[in-house]
């Protein structure tokens, strides 16, 4: 029996299998986190230096995305998937096996590039399969999944220091890469007919992509996506040198603060999953816009008044996870709804934004400010005012 004739995957099958491929983008951020301040030690560099290898991670993930998109569209998901994440784990490998930080940055290239399959392939199967508020629905439903990985990583890397170096986090990421290939290979299948796949011409992808950035019903949903993710990425490369740095917060007790992110977001995706089948998907933004709008003024005005609190950082952190429960699938699900003909460059684009989001986020937080603790309280309101601004001009479209 070939793939075209099996049944389409369940709704629920779609959610696991997704979310589990999306979670290994932000499983490779969360997982070392903890040991970025001991890798600047080891690899004799600076925190410049530690805050590149999440750089050049984002950079190769954005814009591999782009070639990601068209090819599930001509190739089907399923084998795309299977040899994006084959260079993902080839890519953990060279970092657990790296001596410098050149070598390590070459490994980070490989693991981004590889792991862009995850975004980009779950919202084009999603999208193959579902639409309206079952996509919603779906898609909240991935992101359920999605905090299982980065619940559980910040623990699990200060376990790991607790008993070895950070190299052996690598490789626990490319065994997370090898579990993923197993189960496209053996429990996914494939949601996109050989009918309905597009031949792969320079010329046409090009178009397609250009078609996109026309289209406001795509750019002000995929802005809202880099504006709000830029923020949650910009925090990642951010908080473990503000937390252990600066606060002083050893290792296993940033790993417990963390846990204030992932409990947040796992909260909120409970919510959302129940309201998603009363509430269209922009009156959940709506509630979203107004939690991220909270975050950014505690961001403003916490940190500056209680500067060596931990709660004055982990108040906005929670609110701003709060707030991607709600705008994450729905600006999604926006940005793909009218482009189901080419659903895996509508995927890739709109992965693209998010994490070119977190590319220049992080780029800036690491570049613009003297230390992390001002780009915290400075960048970060403005990654929320720029969300609620994409989100209101979408809204305004009705």
């Amino acid at each position: 029996m070939t793939t075209t004739t099996l049944p389409a995957m369940s709704g629920r099958r779609t959610a696991i299998i997704g979310g589990l491929m999306v979670a290994t983008g932000p499983l490779s951020l969360t997982l070392y986190a903890p040991a970025l301040p001991a890798l600047v030690l080891d690899l004799n560099t600076t925190d410049a230096g530690g805050k590149l290898t999440l750089t050049v991670y984002f950079a190769a993930f954005a814009l591999a995305q782009l070639l990601c998109g068209p090819l599930s569209d001509r190739y089907g998901r399923r084998m795309i998937g299977i040899a994006f994440f084959g260079i993902y784990v080839i890519g953990g490998l060279v970092c657990a096996l790296a001596p410098s930080l050149e070598a390590l940055l070459v490994g980070r290239i490989l693991q981004g590039f590889g792991v862009s399959a995850g975004v980009a392939l779950s919202r084009a199967m999603v999208r193959d399969l579902f639409v309206g508020r079952e996509a919603i629905g779906i898609l909240t439903l991935i992101n359920l999944v999605l905090t299982v990985a980065p619940a559980v990583a910040p623990t699990l890397g200060s376990a790991i220091l607790l008993v070895g170096s950070w190299h052996i986090m690598f490789v626990v990421m490319a065994g997370f890469g090898l579990a993923i290939i197993s189960l496209l290979g053996f429990s996914a299948r494939e949601t996109l007919p050989e009918a309905r796949r597009v031949p792969l011409r320079f010329g046409t992808v090009l178009g397609n992509y250009g078609r996109l950035l026309r289209t406001p019903g795509f750019l002000f949903p995929a802005g809202t996506l880099a504006a709000a993710f830029g923020g949650f990425y910009a925090s990642a490369a951010l908080l473990p040198f503000v937390l252990i740095d600066e606060i002083g917060l050893t290792p296993f007790q940033f790993a417990m603060a963390m846990l204030v992110q992932t409990g947040s977001f796992i909260i909120g995706n409970l919510v959302v999953a129940r309201l998603s089948k009363i509430m269209d998907g922009w009156q959940l933004a709506a509630i979203g816009l107004v939690l991220i709008g909270i975050a950014g003024l505690g961001y403003a005005i916490l940190p500056r008044i209680f500067p060596d609190e931990v709660f004055a950082v982990m108040v906005p952190v929670g609110f701003w996870m709060l707030s991607l429960a709600c705008i994450s699938p729905s600006a999604t699900a926006a940005a793909m709804a009218g482009f189901g003909d080419i659903a895996g460059a509508a995927g890739a684009l709109t992965g693209f934004f998010q994490m070119g989001g977190g590319f220049l986020a992080s780029l800036i937080a690491g570049t613009a400010f003297t230390n992390a603790y001002d780009a915290l309280v400075i960048l970060m309101p403005t990654l929320a005012a720029l969300t609620v601004v994409f989100a209101v001009l979408q809204l305004r479209r009705g």
